[in-house]
């Protein structure tokens, strides 16, 4: 399989309208919330160099951008996706340590974060350095919560004053990567948590 991972630009427009219904049909298909793009949005993230797409013998095949806040100190690399053609071949991995080292580029000393529901992905990050944290240490940019509405769990972040949600905040702080011990991914106790939350937003929401 000829696989291409690159910083996505200009000739990859053409990519814009499929990678966003790609997103959308995987997150009715997994019924799990994710924030709706649309194909300007990714458009304008490969114009500004803030995305890498992956390609295989010239088909789209997979995707992930960057979000900055606060002049580049607070970095998201967001919408992770691949093609269902070909998941289950480790291309998720590959694209995420590609858009994870290209962020460390671009935005040298930056804290990257992203906020998920999906084990896998989870998993992912604890394997580059993420540690689970409060939604408290992420960025506290208006602009970041306000990407979350295209969410269909956004009314469960909103009524909890945005200090929750059924997504798990992940943290890589360069600046503590040397002085702490590396957090040791569980499956188990995340998927467990994942299931607690579900059924607490879900009771309250019968009440």
């Amino acid at each position: 399989m000829n696989v291409s991972i690159v910083i996505a630009h200009e000739e990859h427009y053409k990519f814009a309208e499929e990678i966003c219904e790609t997103i959308n049909a995987s997150a009715v298909q997994r019924g799990t919330g994710i924030a709706r793009r649309t194909p300007e949005y990714v458009m304008k993230k490969m114009e500004n160099r803030d995305a890498v797409v992956a390609t295989v013998n010239g088909k789209f095949a997979g995707f992930c951008y960057i979000e900055s806040w606060s002049h580049g100190k607070f970095v998201a690399n967001s919408g992770l996706i691949v093609h269902p053609d070909y998941r289950a071949l480790g291309l998720a991995k590959k694209i995420k340590e590609k858009v994870f080292k290209y962020s460390q580029e671009k935005y040298p000393g930056a804290k990257i974060f992203g906020i998920t529901t999906g084990l896998a992905v989870m998993k992912i990050n604890s394997d580059l350095g993420y540690k689970p944290v409060p939604f408290s240490e992420l960025t506290d940019d208006p602009s970041f919560w306000n990407g979350c509405r295209g969410c269909s769990n956004f009314d469960i972040l909103e009524r909890k004053e945005y200090k929750m949600c059924l997504c798990t905040g992940m943290l890589h702080d360069p600046a503590k990567k040397k002085t702490e011990e590396k957090y040791t991914f569980n499956k188990k106790v995340l998927l467990r948590l994942k299931n607690i939350k579900l059924a607490l937003f879900l009771k309250k929401e019968k009440v």
